[in-house]
């Protein structure tokens, strides 16, 4: 069974690093030191001359899930220029005051990206919510095609038996993508969850981020990141292995 490396990246360097370390697909994103945000029109149209697909981030702010009239539209518009752009799908999520999944958000998005046939991932919206099981059945009644999820917990390697159970649920409804925290140490674990694709920031810490003058500026932050080709690549060659 052959399984799937997503990586997410910020910024050009990531995309190259990310084809070139052998990823099947990107995540793009802007900010991940906050879990991500859409990222710059710019950013977009370069991601698009990618050779693997690419899925863009849909997230208009940091901080929760819960979208007021603005925001979502803000969403669709976003949606909309991703498959403007080219782009293979998008990620997207919202929850309800409660933390549920906002349903009726979720349903216009989908209409949106599905008028232009993007592939659509549920985002960690999921893994607020009160009952990971029962927001997996609505995921799959809504339509999504995968959900990245960290099985509710901030570490994916502190949830396997979650992801277990998340996995077994999916069946081939849907596809469980699971992020955060995976790195070749966690990898063996989490792909014995049964899971077959598998989500990864394979970032180091960026040489030169201790300048000390950029940082008395405020030009960056105390440590920053970038994605890491070698990585990358330790971790696609751990998949074709565990396919083989």
């Amino acid at each position: 069974m052959r399984r799937l490396l997503e990586v997410c990246v910020e910024d050009v360097h990531g995309i190259a690093a990310a084809v070139q370390g052998g990823a099947d697909r990107i995540e793009l994103c802007a900010a991940l030191d906050v879990g991500g945000l859409t990222p710059s029109p710019s950013l977009i149209h370069a991601a698009a001359a990618a050779p693997i697909p690419v899925h863009l981030l849909v997230r208009p702010r940091a901080g929760d899930f819960v979208y007021d009239a603005g925001e979502r539209r803000l969403v669709e518009e976003d949606i909309r220029a991703a498959a403007d752009a080219g782009l293979a799908g998008v990620v997207i999520g919202a929850n309800a005051r409660d933390r549920t999944l906002d349903v009726d958000c979720l349903v216009r998005w989908l209409e949106v990206a599905r008028e232009r046939t993007l592939s659509v991932t549920l985002h960690r919206a999921f893994d607020l919510t009160p009952d990971p099981l029962a927001a997996l059945e609505q995921a799959v009644s809504l339509g999504f095609d995968r959900i990245l999820t960290s099985g509710g917990a901030p570490r994916s390697a502190d949830a396997v038996e979650m992801l277990t159970r998340l996995v077994a649920a999916a069946r081939d409804r849907i596809t469980v993508l699971v992020g955060s925290g995976v790195s070749p140490a966690t990898l063996p674990a989490l792909l014995a969850t049964g899971a077959r694709e598998v989500h990864a920031s394979c970032r180091l810490a960026r040489a030169g981020a201790a300048d000390t003058t950029l940082r008395r500026f405020g030009f960056v932050a105390e440590t920053s990141y970038a994605t890491d080709r070698a990585t990358v690549a330790r971790l696609a060659a751990m998949l074709r292995d565990e396919a083989a």
